[in-house]
């Protein structure tokens, strides 16, 4: 038989063997894992999402002025299920954008102000004796929450510190011998000041590993500085929050998250993901490369960019995007490289530049 005749329609009689057969344009479907997705019902989902996000930006956008790439990247943490790392200057509104997008989730939410003199049992619970049955019992700590926002968390010596590492990456914690999970979602916003030293303590690099986005927070421009200017002329009060009406639910970010798992990338892609991180671990600048945990948070951040950019599958665009973000708290710097006063996200995107994109 010749090739062309496979796919010409058969009689009626051979509609068993028609059932078998293979269309050039199903083998593409086959092959191909863009042409793999129901269009129609992901169009719906992405289009839902689509909606959240321009919901979220909005609420932001009523007390935060500029920065909408820390919105987005806000974003991206919550539907990737990262923590997130702030850090800028006193008064450029780390704090309040953390409140801010509190109050749009319908979801608990508690603060922690670290100090030099804060104990592990003031972040995690402590055992509480009950005069009533003479027996101890176990008294939550703030971090059982949704969202928690750790203001200053350079400011807590390091046995404080240490006491986040199980939270954070299996959200659960251990005390005196008793597994205590935390509800869904669970979140850690921490900000910092890269200024000021005195009375600080450096984040261990094990910690900042657990963070799945550095976001550095720079001063506004002057247009945006002059927005805020006349937002709040006629107002000496603090932005009232509690005006806030929450557009997303625990269920939402529940099935925002489900929808980003199924977001496709390509082996292309997922090797070129790998190609970044191992030229930072073989690059004459670097001196501490990024973990396999580093390629992994440029997975799932990449393809909760691609979402939140109404796309059910990854570019190059998202992960070059979310590249610098995810690796510039995670790479140690060599003492040249530190002396030209290079910086780690000068490194990460000399190696992007550098390496071919997938096409």
């Amino acid at each position: 038989m010749e090739e062309n005749e496979k796919y010409m329609p058969q009689n009626e009689d051979a509609s068993s063997n028609k059932k078998e057969e293979v269309t050039p344009q199903a083998e593409n479907r086959e092959n191909n894992p863009l042409e793999k997705m129901p269009y129609e019902e992901e169009n719906q989902e992405m289009i839902w999402l689509s909606q959240k996000v321009n919901e979220i930006r909005a609420k932001m956008g009523e007390f935060i002025i500029g920065q909408q790439v820390m919105v987005d990247l806000l974003m991206t943490g919550i539907f990737s299920a990262g923590h997130l790392l702030l850090e800028g200057v006193p008064g450029v509104a780390k704090t309040l954008s953390a409140k801010v997008l509190s109050k749009s989730l319908d979801i608990d939410f508690s603060r922690i102000q670290f100090t030099p003199d804060l104990m592990p049992s003031d972040v995690l619970g402590t055992s509480v004796f009950n005069m009533k049955n003479s027996e101890f019992f176990f008294k939550k700590g703030p971090i059982f929450s949704n969202m928690v926002l750790i203001d200053e968390i350079n400011r807590a010596p390091a046995k404080t510190q240490a006491a986040l590492f199980e939270v954070m990456e299996e959200r659960q914690i251990t005390y005196d011998g008793e597994l205590y999970q935390m509800e869904f979602p669970f979140i850690v916003i921490a900000t910092q000041n890269p200024i000021e030293q005195e009375g600080t303590y450096a984040l261990p690099e094990a910690q900042l590993d657990r963070f799945l986005f550095k976001i550095t927070m720079d001063y506004p421009d002057l247009d945006d500085e002059v927005k805020i200017l006349h937002r709040y002329r006629n107002n000496i009060k603090p932005p009232n929050l509690e005006e806030i009406k929450a557009v997303i639910s625990s269920a939402d970010i529940q099935k925002i998250q489900d929808l980003i798992k199924k977001v496709v990338i390509t082996d292309e892609l997922l090797r070129y993901i790998a190609t970044i991180i191992d030229q930072t671990r073989n690059h004459g600048k670097i001196y501490l490369g990024a973990s396999p945990r580093a390629s992994l948070s440029i997975l799932k951040s990449a393809k909760a960019v691609a979402g939140i950019r109404g796309r059910a599958f990854v570019t190059p665009d998202d992960i070059q995007f979310v590249a610098p973000y995810v690796l510039s708290h995670r790479l140690i710097l060599t003492p040249d490289a530190e002396m030209e006063g290079i910086s780690p996200n000068e490194v990460v995107a000399s190696i992007i530049q550098e390496i071919e994109v997938p096409r």
